[in-house]
């Protein structure tokens, strides 16, 4: 399922979104950059969060914990998941306020990292990708948004079709698919999509709505 877009209106004009959409856009231009010069493969490396590597020398890889959340793998990788931050980050972060959404989002992609480490402690693949902090955003909207409608792209065979789905169906049929991925991955130390950061992300993503908690109007929608 391909999400397109999803019936809430902002609030608030969401800047700090704004602002990782496009962090995220400029440092992959800088890593195409480095595509023809023979470095884009040491500069992921050490910008990525290996598992192995950390675990090693834990202070001085926690830049990397950062620095991880903005690269990725491809064009694909980063449409896909700036996509989701798009449609939806931007009512998460009317909830949560611009600053405490900033802080919220980087938390959730270091809960991501650590899902990740705890289940391919050995792995000495980098981790690359806006995924897990994304899915931190999910859990949120999961819990604060059930009842809005998402407008997916669903294929069926050779065709594709335009279908309006609730929220919690939506990002529960997510959640489920990662957690079934990530069971089929447990003890695998190989490369790969890190399911398990995925659902690290959307955990902390739960979690930390109830931590940021705040006298505010009700940010839940009904049709």
């Amino acid at each position: 399922m391909i999400p397109l877009r999803d019936n809430i209106p902002s609030r608030t004009r969401p800047w700090i979104n704004y602002a990782l959409i496009f962090v995220n856009v400029i440092i992959f231009l800088y890593e195409l950059a480095l595509l023809n010069t023979g470095l884009l493969e040491k500069f992921i490396l050490r910008w990525g969060f290996v598992p192995s590597v950390f675990l090693s020398n834990p202070l001085a890889e926690i830049p990397t914990l950062f620095s991880a959340m903005f690269l990725h793998g491809g064009l694909t990788h980063l449409g896909g998941n700036m996509l989701y931050l798009w449609i939806f980050g931007d009512n998460v972060e009317d909830w949560y306020g611009h600053w405490r959404y900033l802080i919220f989002y980087l938390l959730c992609g270091l809960a991501a990292s650590f899902g990740q480490m705890i289940t391919s402690t050995h792995s000495k693949m980098p981790m690359i990708g806006a995924s897990g902090a994304i899915a931190g955003v999910l859990g949120s909207y999961f819990l604060l948004y059930p009842n809005a409608r998402v407008l997916a792209l669903i294929p069926f065979g050779f065709f594709l079709r335009m279908v309006e789905i609730p929220a919690f169906f939506f990002l529960g049929f997510w959640f489920l698919l990662q957690m079934f991925s990530g069971t089929l991955t447990l003890g695998s130390q190989s490369g790969g999509v890190a399911w398990w950061a995925h659902i690290g992300g959307f955990l902390a993503g739960v979690g930390f709505l109830f931590l940021f908690r705040r006298r505010r109007r009700t940010a839940d929608y009904t049709d």
